[in-house]
């Protein structure tokens, strides 16, 4: 069942959020009515051509598909860029408003895009609706969206890689190096403490088996990274000390939590546990960052003596995405997540004279891009699972909120983990490391996907995710609009 309620009108529910929004009464409908016009004008001919039943077939196929291409793009920007219009008015990260675009839209709400694993089908209505515009049934409607949907997430990808390049075209390397030995402190504490603490407690307080009590506390190492450089980049906080320190722990973090993660798996999996492989990722993980603070002082250079000479059009933004596409591809090849590749290109790229206009170029992708990947993340979260009065979900809710107050606990206490002579606002390091986000997310689909875990531990890892991701933003919003005595808030 959604959990938001289904007595609105299915076909203005955007209207319906007009007194939520306390926009002024036009503003909605300017934004509903063209774009709902131009999506009726593409289906019309085949509207049209649904009188002759000789051209139902391909051409059927071919407008069904198109529907569903296009209206999954209209229905994300549109609910995300309501909904962070609301956030802005209320002076908080627009990143929260395209999670809860995603839940909106998405299991939780009208079902108007929902991933295809969530065992969720696309609301009824809807099906109807491009049933009936393209002279495809329901049933070949909904096939036809799960099929197509992994390109909508790689579309979402390129939103996540296009964020952590501009990430790493903001960052300063030799910023970065100076909080290396205090970002180090803060990525292993903030792994360790969540991992042992988690583990022990649902392995002794709640007699969790101890492989799935370390698949749990696995799940809660990992700091998202997309999540945490949006919200610094927007309240201008990302070049100071505390941003160049959860930068630099959240990439650790990412490098710890692939090991962790190969050898849970392997565990989960029923395997052995051997040694070798994790060593191997160990030193691939090394390799690279070595490669990529040497490239940052080498390639550069050689990157705008190419471009110099360059004189198509679009030049710099697409000898920036080669370097990008390069180093994902370098860093998935020996088992590392192409995100941090696509952090390590901005980095390397970071020193170019030309570093301003690849900026410049790469921030519009970063708009339309990463608003596709943070509300893919919230059409996964199913929260029915917040419920207390269904039976099933109470156990569930015990062990979620033990798992919260862990995975805030450990990585706030992260922020004081280190020692640093200047000073710093901890408190942002250790809510800056909190959101969990889409690292969180995969976990629990691997553990989903090997069907290793309970319901109740499920619905518990999905509800420490959830509260995580949407805490941070505004936690992080409250305490940086709070000015601190003694600590210094200008970029380094």
């Amino acid at each position: 069942m959604p959990v938001l309620p289904a007595l609105l009108h299915p076909v203005f529910s955007f209207t319906a959020l007009a007194p939520v929004v306390a926009l002024p009464a036009t503003v909605l409908p300017a934004l509903v009515t063209p774009a709902l016009g131009s999506f009726l004008l593409m289906a019309w001919p085949a509207w049209l051509l649904q009188a002759d039943p000789g051209s139902i077939g391909n051409h059927s196929l071919e407008v069904a598909e198109t529907l569903i291409q296009v209206g999954r793009f209209l229905v994300i920007f549109l609910a995300a860029r309501t909904l962070a219009e609301v956030m802005v008015r209320f002076q908080l990260p627009t990143i929260l408003g395209e999670l809860l675009a995603g839940v909106l839209i998405g299991v939780s709400g009208f079902h108007l895009l929902i991933p295809p694993d969530s065992g969720s089908r696309l609301s009824q209505w809807l099906l109807d609706l491009v049933a009936g515009l393209s002279g495809a049934t329901p049933d070949l409607v909904q096939s036809l969206y799960n099929e197509s949907f992994p390109g909508l997430q790689q579309v979402s990808l390129l939103g996540l890689y296009a964020l952590l390049f501009l990430t790493g075209l903001e960052s300063e390397l030799d910023e970065l190096m100076a909080v290396g030995l205090q970002a180090s402190t803060v990525a292993v504490t903030g792994v360790v403490l969540p991992f042992a603490l988690g583990t022990l407690g649902l392995y002794l307080l709640f007699h969790v088996p101890l492989v799935l009590a370390v698949f749990a506390g696995a799940a809660m190492t990992a700091t998202s990274i997309g999540i945490t450089a949006s919200v610094f980049g927007e309240l201008g906080w990302l070049r100071s000390r505390e941003g160049q320190i959860v930068i630099g722990a959240a990439v650790l973090d990412d490098i710890l939590g692939i090991v962790i993660l190969a050898v849970v798996v392997s565990l989960a999996s029923g395997n052995s546990f051997a040694i070798a492989p994790i060593l191997r990722l160990v030193a691939a993980a090394a390799v690279f960052v070595v490669g990529a603070l040497w490239l940052s002082r080498t390639a550069a250079p050689a990157f705008d003596w190419v471009l110099d000479r360059l004189k198509a059009p679009g030049e710099v933004v697409v000898a920036g995405f080669v370097v990008l596409i390069l180093c994902c591809f370098s860093a998935q090849a020996i088992g590392l997540e192409a995100a941090l590749g696509a952090f390590a290109a901005g980095l390397i790229l970071s020193r170019s004279r030309h570093t301003e206009a690849i900026q410049e170029t790469v921030k519009p992708l970063v708009a339309l891009f990463a608003t596709v990947f943070f509300v893919l993340i919230g059409t996964g979260m199913d929260l029915s699972v917040l419920n207390p009065l269904d039976p099933a979900n109470r156990e569930g809710l015990v062990v979620a909120a033990f798992l919260l107050a862990v995975a805030v606990v450990g990585k706030l206490a992260a922020g004081w983990s280190y020692f640093s002579l200047v000073p710093t606002r901890r408190l942002v390091v250790g809510l800056g490391m909190l959101p969990r986000g889409e690292v969180g997310l995969i976990f629990l689909g691997l553990g989903s996907q090997a069907g290793i875990l309970t319901p109740a531990l499920e619905a518990a890892i999905l509800l420490m995710v959830i509260g995580t991701t949407f805490l941070a933003p505004i936690l992080l919003r409250l305490v940086l609009s709070t000015p601190e005595s003694g600590v210094v808030e200008q970029p380094l």
